[in-house]
């Protein structure tokens, strides 16, 4: 990995409805975003760590743990219904305008999954990079689903039955004989900056997974979340 730049941005900002303050809300022994901070400083591959906020008060936790914090997100991609992706492409933009570079890869953390590992991250921009030659646009973070549209998904249908959401021609009537489904774990994000740039959502061109495993996939919307984190944390139950 030798030569290549790998900038990792952690947005965070200082609005939330599911739980007020969360982003540094302490989680254990420290703020929330911390722990996204420390994670993406002792991953080797990544040669700068930016936090992407539009509080005074994040921006200044950010700093205190070593990240920087070289411009502000503006008001009008700090709603809660901004895409993801538009977030993205501000902080890149902003990035190789204030540091004068170009990278060889867009790294993004959510700041509301501390779960994950400085291993994980380092295995996703490894993977993105040995994928890069298959044309990959991006790696990011799933894990197998617990629900299956094929065998225990329902929806009702114009009656207001309920039926198997996704039905094959063959009835399912064992999850194994099911054909595979992940979700989309909000943690890890490993992209081609030229793909942000270009792409109009995440899934718009050709991503691959890493698979996080289940264990690592809770992110916090919620108090419940929050406390159910810090309980996994504190008693060890993930690796």
């Amino acid at each position: 990995m030798k030569n290549l730049k790998n900038v990792c941005v952690i947005s965070a900002r200082g609005g939330s409805k599911g739980l007020p303050n969360k982003n540094i809300k302490v989680l254990i022994d420290k703020p929330l975003i911390a722990w996204s901070i420390e994670q993406a400083l002792e991953t080797p591959e990544i040669e700068k760590v930016v936090v992407c906020t539009d509080s005074i008060d994040i921006k200044k936790i950010a700093e205190d743990y070593g990240a920087l914090v070289p411009f502000n997100r503006p008001s009008e991609i700090s709603r809660s219904e901004t895409p993801k992706f538009e977030v993205f492409k501000y902080a890149l933009e902003k990035c190789e305008e204030v540091f004068c570079e170009k990278y060889d890869a867009f790294v993004d953390l959510d700041c509301t999954n501390p779960l994950r590992t400085s291993k994980d991250i380092s295995n996703c921009i490894q993977m993105f990079h040995d994928r890069k030659k298959n044309n990959v646009d991006g790696v990011f973070t799933i894990c197998k689903s617990r629900k299956n549209p094929y065998f225990n998904m329902l929806e009702k249908d114009d009656n207001g039955a309920l039926k198997i959401s996704k039905k094959l021609e063959n009835i399912i009537v064992r999850r194994q004989d099911a054909p595979e489904i992940f979700d989309h774990v909000a943690s890890i994000y490993v992209l081609d900056p030229d793909y942000v740039r270009s792409a109009k959502n995440l899934l718009d061109g050709y991503t691959e997974g890493y698979d996080i495993g289940i264990e690592k996939s809770y992110d916090i919307d919620s108090n419940y979340d929050f406390q159910l984190i810090e309980l996994l944390i504190k008693n060890k139950l993930v690796k």
